[in-house]
């Protein structure tokens, strides 16, 4: 699998000249296929009520589709021109937009299974409101405002899934009510009280700015830094003692690992938790109100959806039978509830017609060699690429690469017939794997 670019390794500093471009709600992307905004979900967690205002969101001013993306975000894509204030006072009304000068640095990826009941393992947190505590936390801080929209939080209960998202700070849920807190990379983190963690989060993204800003690098994430600016544990330590809280250091740390969600069926009473997937992480408005209704049940509660940086959504109380038959509703959408069905692990980057630097319409040519057979349950990961920058792809994982050439598709670097793909697909997910970041490690 080669190295996509933004995971190469740093043998010398990043010089960035210009500033950070990342697409929000309030700056919108000029794409080919009309404009695009990127509406930041904390921790992946909406409410129904929010949900339902994307929907009409996508159908008022774009495609009438909703994109997840690998950070828990939604996408809106086809946005006319000059549909910017509308957009933004919709979303606004909703409780989706800050104070503009924050809106594009609230990027904070969250375990998704975190406190729902019956999969909370022993001793672990409930990171939910850390969520909430750290995004207030980001809002208020003018020196906040300066962090690039590329910049990472993951607030992980202690199972390792979010951790493994290269985040630029971890926060990892620790037994006894602490905490670690990782900066970048490091092998160590600093721990804290979990009381204490989100505080925390925000002092060591505060860190970082002051690191960049004495590089004079404009690096926009932890891994950019140059080697003699780099964070440091005890440093970092003395800077949460200076405000108040209490830190140790805890030179080296074994960071878990755990996957992501899986699909799994209906419970054996009226809610259960649901894991579901859209195939390569886009649905229609109507698909998303699907997801809506069956998450509030009858409407006696609003609902909840917690979006996951695997383009997957899982529903905590989802409505299974009574009175709505949820699951049904969910397969009938065209949705994945179902466990290891062909979409498991298959995502794509947008592709032809939206994308200007793509060579070829990824998406259609994914749903070919899916139906051709070509994805099986099980294997390795499998991305679609349209370009050799590879957006999109899976972190934490080894994955299969397909890219787009201008004579047709590499599978891990090697010319594939098109005749040949859907079975050269199959057999690369079978092959053991190891991760770039397990080798790192």
């Amino acid at each position: 699998m080669p190295t996509p670019p933004s995971a190469t390794a740093r043998d010398e500093p990043v010089i960035r000249d210009r500033g950070d471009a990342c697409p929000g709600a309030l700056r919108l992307h000029a794409a080919d296929d009309g404009y695009l905004a990127r509406v930041r979900i904390p921790g992946g967690l909406l409410t129904g009520r929010q949900a339902s205002v994307l929907a009409l969101a996508a159908d008022r001013f774009g495609d009438g589709h909703l994109e997840l993306t690998s950070r828990g975000n939604v996408q809106l894509r086809g946005l006319a021109e000059g549909c910017g204030a509308g957009l933004a006072e919709l979303l606004h009304g909703a409780g989706l937009l800050p104070a503009p000068g924050h809106e594009r640095v609230r990027n904070i990826v969250a375990t998704p299974m975190s406190g729902i009941l019956g999969r909370r393992g022993p001793e672990r947190p409930h990171v939910t409101p850390w969520v909430g505590e750290l995004d207030r936390l980001l809002c208020a801080s003018t020196r906040a405002a300066d962090l690039s929209g590329r910049f990472l939080f993951a607030l992980d209960d202690g199972r390792g899934d979010v951790a493994a998202l290269d985040p630029d700070v971890t926060v990892l849920g620790a037994p006894r009510g602490r905490a670690l807190v990782r900066l970048g990379a490091a092998p160590g983190a600093v721990e804290v009280d979990a009381i204490d963690a989100p505080r925390a989060a925000l002092l060591a993204a505060e860190y970082f700015l002051d690191s960049a800003d004495a590089a004079g690098t404009r690096a926009w994430r932890v891994s950019e830094l140059p080697a003699v600016h780099a964070l440091d544990a005890g440093e970092f330590a003395v800077r949460l003692g200076t405000a108040g809280i209490t830190a140790a250091v805890v030179p080296e740390v074994t960071w878990p690992y755990a996957p992501p969600p899986r699909r799994w069926g209906p419970g054996t009473g009226d809610r259960t938790p649901l894991c579901v997937l859209p195939p390569l992480g886009r649905l229609t408005a109507d698909q998303w109100r699907v997801l809506v209704r069956v998450a509030g049940g009858s409407g006696e509660d609003d609902g909840e959806l917690r979006i996951t940086p695997w383009r997957s959504i899982v529903l905590p109380r989802a409505s299974t039978r009574r009175p709505v038959d949820g699951y049904a509703r969910l397969v009938a959408a065209g949705l994945s509830v179902a466990p290891d069905g062909p979409w498991e692990s298959v995502t794509a980057c947008t592709g032809r017609p939206g994308c200007a630097k793509a060579l070829s319409d990824v998406r259609a040519d994914a749903r070919a060699v899916v139906d051709a057979g070509g994805a099986a349950p099980a294997g390795a990961p499998v991305h679609w690429s349209g370009c050799e920058r590879r957006c999109g792809h899976p972190r934490g994982a080894a994955w299969v690469d397909l890219v787009a050439t201008p004579d047709g598709y590499q599978l891990d670097g090697r010319p594939v017939p098109s005749h040949e793909l859907a079975q050269a697909v199959a057999d690369a997910r079978s092959q053991p794997r190891v991760s770039e970041d397990a080798v790192k490690k």
